[in-house]
């Protein structure tokens, strides 16, 4: 009885030992996703941010310099067109915010990924056993 024992508290040991090192390097695995995560939404809103401004302040500007060299002749004409193309260039950049939105996020995929195969991997050992 006595023998039994320290084989099965070795084996209880190693399962432990096994396991918290599995969960340690899901853990890790999930700490680098949710950084390369953050790091692109931060990528992603300051280019975005920045890709706005400039866009709007040349526009802006655009419209403002056609409306002004159009002002003895058609300046109502060139303010009219200019906020139509406006009002359509917030219409298209609000239909791809709310596509963006639905498509959502692939934030911690692939460590769902690797437990899936973990469970299938335990599954198919207990069946064999």
């Amino acid at each position: 009885m006595s023998d039994a024992s320290p084989g099965l508290l070795a084996s209880l040991r190693g399962l432990a030992t096994t396991s918290v090192a599995l969960v340690r390097t899901r853990l890790e695995l999930l700490k680098v996703e949710a950084q390369e995560e953050v790091g692109r939404i931060s990528g992603l809103l300051l280019w975005g941010a920045t890709a706005v401004l400039c866009g709007v302040l040349g526009v802006a500007f655009l419209g403002v310099f056609l409306t002004v060299l159009l002002w003895d002749s058609h300046r109502v004409l060139a303010l009219g067109i200019f906020t139509a193309l406006f009002l359509v260039a917030a219409a298209i950049a609000g239909s791809v915010t709310l596509r963006l939105l639905r498509q959502g996020s692939r934030l911690f995929a692939a460590s769902l990924a690797e437990l899936e195969r973990d469970e299938t991997a335990l599954r198919n050992e207990d069946a064999a056993q």
